[in-house]
This record gives structure tokens, sequence and C-alpha cells, in this order.
């Protein structure tokens, strides 16, 4: 255990200097991933990303640097990544372990949890979006569990929320847009005719079309107010979700150092409690959006318009755990 010993010690050492940037306490872990592989990452990002973004940000008469801090190896991978990357085993762990041995007879207490929450997010795209929603269940679950995990994450030692990060929720954020707005094309150009470019050309037509409304005459005023709001909403998922983590984790640090140590230890215990509700609300307000922005773009196929629903072939049923 010596080497393990002497290597956090280095690594605290060179990870002063990146907290000292930060403005608060760099997680251990986040020092130790830096400590090894923080040097390999410098490299890469100033022989390929660091070029780039000078000649960009020279438009704008600043740096990268004055944007995004110093290059060095103790910076070069960000805490938030590092707490996402986290965040995303946990959740791989997190199901695994309470999904345990499956059993239909005796279910254990997690996989009754695992099927409680199956069931409420598959209601939830049922009742927005309808029986065909229940494709998209794989996605909208995958963003419940990893936000879920990143939120609370912040409430445990040697953790931070990754979704307290801009470049996370903005991340989030844009991947929700762009899920959406591939299932509104690709179902577009399911229903168009000719050879792949044509179909997915049609597709993005069709797409776009949808956005001026149904009624031709007004078209013209509603097309770019639905796009500009289309564009708004990677940006409104980010905010949200971090203004609301940011601010509680804020709360949290600034009545734990109130009158330290009586505030560090009895104070904060009923705000982690609303910390907890927050983290849940929070996921479940993006994934809320996240399937209102897909009840807009996707329809039902032809044969379920004529009555034969693709419900009961049970090709999109979302199993349960049992």
């Amino acid at each position: 255990m010596f080497w393990l010993q002497e290597a956090s010690e280095a690594a605290a050492q060179h990870g002063e200097q990146a907290a000292e940037h930060g403005g608060h306490h760099t997680p251990i872990i986040v020092q130790w991933v830096n400590h090894y592989f923080g040097h390999w990452a410098y490299e890469f990002e100033m022989k390929y990303t660091h070029p780039f973004w000078t000649k960009f940000f020279a438009y704008f008469n600043t740096t990268p640097e004055a944007a995004f801090g110093p290059y060095t190896p103790e910076t070069a991978i960000p805490w938030y990544t590092v707490m996402f990357v986290i965040a995303c085993v946990l959740s791989v762990f997190l199901i695994w372990m309470l999904k345990g041995k499956l059993s239909e007879e005796e279910p254990g207490y997690g996989q009754q949890t695992l099927e409680l929450s199956v069931l409420a997010v598959r209601d939830m795209l049922a009742d927005i979006i309808g029986p065909h929603g229940l494709k998209y269940f794989p996605v909208v679950m995958t963003f419940a569990v990893v936000i879920l995990i990143s939120n609370l994450m912040g409430l445990f030692p040697l953790f931070m929320s990754p979704t307290a990060a801009t470049s996370v929720t903005f991340a989030l954020g844009l991947s929700s847009f762009l899920y959406y707005n591939y299932i509104g094309i690709s179902e577009n150009a399911e229903l168009a005719s000719g050879n792949v470019i044509i179909r997915w050309g049609k597709g993005l037509l069709l797409h776009l079309k949808h956005l001026g409304g149904p009624i031709w005459w007004i078209a013209w005023l509603i097309f770019p107010i639905e796009l500009i709001s289309n564009f708004i909403r990677p940006f409104s998922l980010g905010i949200r979700l971090f203004g609301n983590l940011f601010a509680d984790e804020k709360v949290l640090e600034t009545v734990s150092n109130l009158a330290p140590p009586v505030t560090q230890w009895l104070l904060p215990l009923p705000l982690m409690a609303l910390s907890v509700f927050v983290s849940f609300i929070q996921t479940f307000v993006f994934i809320l959006l996240s399937q209102l922005y897909l009840s807009e773009v996707s329809h039902p196929a032809h044969d379920a318009e004529h009555g034969h629903s693709e419900d009961e072939s049970g090709e999109f049923i979302v199993p349960v755990l049992t």
C-alpha cells in the first residue's frame, strides 16, 4: 500500500495549483487521474485542440487560456470529465447490483425498485408520445439514470456532481436535441422513397416543414419562431440543470462554513434531504421535456394509423424485470 500512499501524496501536491485556480478543492480522484494521465492529455491538447482554439478565439481578440483557464498537465483532464465518467460507471454498477438475481416468484427489493422505475418511465412515454413511443425507452431511461446518479454524487465524500458544470449539462442538452431531431428526420425518411440520400433529404425537408405548423398562410411567421425555439432548447435544458445543481451545492457549502465545525456536521443534514429532492426533480424535468420534444416529431407507423398498433405485436414492449 506504500505505492498508493506515495502516489496520493504526489497527486495532491500536483493538484494544489489546479485547486487554487478552480476556486474549490479538487477531489483526490481527479488529482490522481491527472497525475497519471494528465501529461498525455496535455500533449494531445497542445498538438491538436489548442491551435484550433487559438485561431478561433483570435477572431474575438481573446485566447483559449482566457476562456478555459491555463493549459497544464495538472488540469488537462477537468474534474467534471472525471466525475461524469465515474457517474456512467456507477450507473451500470448500480443497475447490476439492484437487479441481482431476477425472479418472478420472489423478486428482491432491488428488482422491485428497478421495476417501479421502468414502469414509471414506460407509462410516461406511453402517455406523452403514445404506444409507439416505447421504442425510445432505452435512451430516455439512460438519461434518467445517468443524470440522477450525477446529481446525487455531490452528496458523498470524494465526489462532486458533474451536472454542476455547464460543460456536462450543455452536453446532455445537446444530446437530447440531436436525438429528437434525428428521430424526426429518420421517421420522415422512412415514409419517403428513393435511395438513401434522397430519402434522408426528403426526411429533413419534411422535418423542417412541420416547424411551420398546419396553416400554410401563417407558416412564414411560425417557422422562424419555432426554429429559434428549437435551437434554444439545448441551452435551456443545460442552464436549468446546471443552475439548480450549482445553487444547491453553493447553499450547502455556505451553510457548512457558517460556524465550523458545528455547522459542518449538523446543519447541512436537513439541506441534504432537500438536495436529494432537487436531484430527483431535475432528473424528472429533464426526461419530461425530452419526451415532450420527442412527441412533437414522432408519429405512429403507417400500420398503427390503420388500427394495427405496433404495441399489439410486442415489438416495442419494454420488458419488466420479471
